[in-house]
């Protein structure tokens, strides 16, 4: 992969010429995704820092599936930015179900958006992609230049193959048209506005949902997919969506750019967190003859920390933000 990790003004880089800086507060802002879990908090975040006109539609208003229905909304709306944030996304029992839908879908959602976005000269577009893309026995932590040097994690790899896509297409766009876009790859994030279904959701927000109602029911024990072995890493959507805006004004380059917290734990470690978060009082137990996934999946953030950004919220502060978020939307979240 290309280099261009820097914290200095990147000139000419791939036919790009573009100076970092503050963004226009008054310029149009889309935020594609906006409702959904990283979405809605870059849409907190944009309002904190004092951006007026931020752009958002939800799936039944715009469907980004729909390639002529996605050109006119940039014709109509002429977003000078765009973060990228909307996909189909899921845990690995959605992934290794649908595999056809992951890969599909969000093809056809980054594709739309970044040609309308091409066509109508958007100066700054962050692509948002995920750590999966990193091969299942990347060296840990992760950095950014171990994408497509091995073979991906089976579960979920047609998701993968369609992130990466995205980070090719955006550096292709650079190179072709010179546009002054980024990608950025989040580790596992949770927060606000998750999808907590037990059949659609990622690993953290399932547990949570799980635990929560063992313990209103009093069950004595919950169990859990795989052996709990398994390391991951986690970062709150509120210090996302804090990266993301960071990048956008502080970095320039071909390369995408990983945003995590440096640190990891296993998932077992995660569940007794949660337990005690819940309250649940029962027995964990393990069932091993389902799939771990990857064994490791620790992203090296080091480029990131030398950008000037690090984390801030702690995995249980983030945890008990997240279960009292829970607990106040229980009744309107995804079933």
């Amino acid at each position: 992969m290309a280099s261009g990790l820097t914290a200095s003004p990147v000139v000419a880089i791939d036919g790009v010429e573009f100076n970092p800086a503050p963004l226009d507060r008054d310029a149009t802002f889309y935020v594609a995704g906006h409702r959904g879990l990283v979405g809605s908090a870059i849409v907190r975040r944009l309002e904190s820092a004092g951006f007026t006109n931020i752009v958002g539609r939800a799936s039944s208003e715009l469907d980004l599936k729909d390639r002529d229905a996605t050109v006119a909304f940039f014709a109509e709306t002429k977003p000078r930015y765009v973060v990228l944030a909307a996909a189909k996304v899921g845990g690995i029992l959605a992934n290794n179900t649908y595999p056809v839908d992951f890969l599909s879908d969000n093809i056809r959602i980054q594709t739309n958006v970044i040609d309308a976005a091409i066509a109508h000269d958007v100066e700054r577009l962050l692509f948002l992609g995920s750590s999966c893309i990193y091969p299942k026995f990347a060296p840990q932590p992760i950095p950014e230049d171990s994408l497509l040097t091995g073979h991906l994690e089976p579960t979920n790899d047609a998701y993968a193959i369609a992130k990466i896509a995205g980070i090719l297409h955006i550096q292709a766009a650079r190179r072709q048209y010179g546009k002054a876009w980024i990608s950025a790859m989040p580790t596992n994030l949770y927060g606000p506005n998750d999808n907590f279904s037990p059949k659609g959701s990622h690993v953290l927000p399932a547990l949570i949902r799980r635990y929560d109602e063992a313990a209103k029911s009093g069950a004595e024990s919950v169990t859990n997919w795989g052996t709990g072995s398994p390391r991951r890493e986690f970062l709150h959507s509120d210090d996302m969506a804090d990266a993301c805006l960071h990048l956008l004004e502080n970095y320039d380059g071909p390369t995408q750019v990983n945003v995590g917290t440096g640190t990891d734990v296993t998932i077992k470690e995660i569940a007794e967190t949660i337990a005690g978060v819940t309250g649940f009082e029962g027995v964990t137990e393990w069932d091993t003859t389902k799939p771990d996934g990857t064994p490791q999946k620790l992203l090296d953030v080091s480029h990131l920390a030398e950008l000037g950004w690090t984390a801030q919220i702690s995995l249980e502060e983030g945890l008990r933000r997240t279960h009292a978020w829970y607990l106040e939307n229980a009744a309107h979240l995804r079933g």
